[in-house]
């Protein structure tokens, strides 16, 4: 009998209880398991104590629901309550908040992680660079992996097995080589990925985790959150850059994203933008909340809680949980500690960027191929999504992509090739370009026959498992050809309104009723009520009308009660 109840109490035991699978920035990943009605801030402290991370603030855990929708997880609430799928559960680890200054970060730790996360960022085609500062970056990764060069360990062409970017010519990969052999003979691993963070910094789009949106015109445009402020990315350009100071209200309605600015001269802006979904819309949204607190607030307690709409209209409500940028580094300056040691994998092949033991870059394996290797990689980690974006992949846009085209491929569209070089490259007009050649006429990137850039699509085959081609396309005529809402969405909008509308009138009325009722019924002695009931108005109002009333609703209450009496 005793054994029975020991049985019993273990199965109830192992059921409150479910497995949990975080994927780190180095692709490893963290087991245990959780009850059922844990948080998510118990969670991410298991990880943080596992990384033996103390500037946690930066990081966040990112999941995909059923719906292949990205979200962060929030801490202060359940896990099971915010996944919505059946254990176990899969998710990742990630930079949620970009440091301003990386290469001033407290610990080792801290930029080491960031400097796995920028790395990413990076080959994934998040990061866009010049094909100069490309050859730095790509140098100084090879320096903190590999070390110094070794003419007896690194043969020629040993740069041609990593993979730093989603497409690069043999001209940048010789200058990446030549980099590493003559200007960073002698950096440690640390001081390599310092000076990767300090150049990573002054790049423009430092930070940026894109997500696909339309303009008021039907036009594809990519909104981000950065340290500095709000930006929109249209093409090769940077047409909208909002600081955090300009930013007055961020509000969603259905897939609508509304941006309300307040800058120079008095003069106020508002920028409208439809997202795919109205999950993404309001995923959109709720970073831009979080990101704009973080980075605008000097203390948490000015944290307030948000509503994305108006008074008529159902809105979600939300409140960003945690320490703000000013107080992160504050209690950064506090931390008093040896260094933890930091186990980097070194030679370990990685999928986010292939090793020297990997064989051919990947960019030279057949496209068939090289998903079948990505999905047997990716077996066991289904629900485990990062793509270059936040936003549902089955409404990504294969039309137009992050990765801008240049002039010469705007101008020879026929030729179905983009050519990007620093020649083409404008600060002032243009995003940083992902670095390719520094001539026209090097190896250009390839594309896929819809016009996409492979890099994303490779993101899409490898991290999301979802196959190419599925999805609707953003650049298509179809898509231009028909108004943003449909003639059947804006009539539900409408009626939808109404209801409300005719809601809160009702609700009013009930109110009103009430409130007459208890000034004409109850002996309440308050001063304001006591005062209404002295004014003429109100007496004729009560004797004239009221009254009456009242005893014509009593006679048809005794009525109706007679004849249920008799039916009894």
């Amino acid at each position: 009998m005793m054994l029975s109840r020991f049985k019993s109490g273990s199965i109830k035991t192992l059921e409150r209880e479910y497995s949990c699978t975080v994927r780190l920035l180095d692709d490893t990943e963290y087991t245990c398991s959780i009850q059922r009605d844990a948080k998510g801030q118990y969670l991410f402290d298991l990880i943080c104590l596992h990384l033996n991370l103390l500037e946690k603030d930066y990081f966040g855990i990112r999941y995909v629901d059923p719906d292949k929708q990205r979200h962060w997880l929030e801490l202060p609430k359940s896990i099971a309550k915010q996944l919505k799928s059946q254990p176990s559960f899969t998710m990742c680890l990630r930079v949620k908040f970009y440091p301003p200054e990386p290469a001033a970060l407290r610990e080792e730790i801290t930029r080491y992680l960031v400097f796995l996360q920028i790395k990413r960022d990076l080959y994934h085609g998040r990061l866009l660079c010049k094909s100069s500062e490309a050859a730095m970056l790509a140098a100084h990764i090879l320096q903190a992996e590999i070390g110094d060069y070794d003419p007896g360990k690194h043969p020629d062409g040993y740069s041609s097995k990593f993979q730093f970017f989603p497409k690069h010519s043999e001209k940048l990969e010789r200058r990446i080589t030549e980099i590493h052999k003559t200007e960073l003979c002698g950096q440690t691993p640390e001081t390599s990925e310092r000076n990767f963070l300090q150049k990573a910094q002054m790049l423009e789009t430092y930070g940026v985790d894109p997500h696909p949106c339309l303009d008021l015109y039907g036009n594809s445009a990519f909104l981000a959150f950065t340290p500095f402020g709000f930006v929109v990315l249209q093409g090769n350009r940077r047409v909208h850059f909002l600081k955090w100071k300009e930013v007055t209200k961020l509000k969603f309605e259905g897939k609508t994203f509304f941006v309300h600015a307040h800058q120079k001269e008095d003069r106020k802006s508002m920028l409208t933008y439809f997202a795919s979904t109205p999950e993404a819309c309001k995923h959109l949204w709720k970073c831009g909340v979080e990101h704009q607190a973080f980075y605008k607030l000097e203390r948490s307690s000015q944290v307030r809680t948000v509503s994305s709409s108006n008074l008529f209209f159902k809105g979600s409500r939300f409140r960003y949980s945690g320490r703000v940028a000013k107080e992160v580094m504050e209690q950064s300056a506090k931390i008093k500690r040896d260094p933890p040691e930091i186990h980097r994998p070194g030679l370990v092949p990685s999928r986010s960027c292939p090793s020297i033991t990997h064989g051919p870059r990947l960019s030279s394996v057949p496209r068939t191929r090289r998903r079948a290797v990505h999905i047997s990689i990716m077996e066991g980690l289904e629900s485990l999504r990062d793509s270059a974006h936040s936003t549902p992949v089955r409404s990504v846009s294969h039309g137009e992509s992050f990765i801008p085209r240049s002039r010469s491929h705007a101008a020879d569209g026929a030729a179905g090739l983009a050519v990007l070089s620093d020649q083409t490259y404008s600060p002032s007009e243009s995003v940083p370009p992902t670095p390719v050649s520094e001539h026209s006429m090097d190896v250009p990137v390839s594309r896929n026959s819809n016009g996409t850039p492979c890099s994303i699509e490779e993101e899409r085959e490898s991290e999301a498992g979802t196959p190419l081609g599925e999805g609707p396309v953003l650049g298509e005529e179809t898509e231009q050809s028909e108004p943003i809402l449909s003639e059947v969405e804006q009539a539900n909008k409408f009626v939808l309104s109404v209801l409300r509308l005719l809601l809160v009138t009702i609700s009013l009325l009930l109110v009103l009723l009430l409130l007459l009722i208890i000034l004409t019924e109850s002996d309440l002695d308050i001063t304001f009520l006591r005062d209404i009931r002295q004014t003429p108005e109100f007496q004729q109002f009560h004797y004239e009308y009221f009254c009456p009333l009242r005893r014509w609703a009593a006679c048809k209450m005794r009525w109706v009660g007679s004849l249920l009496i008799k039916d009894v």
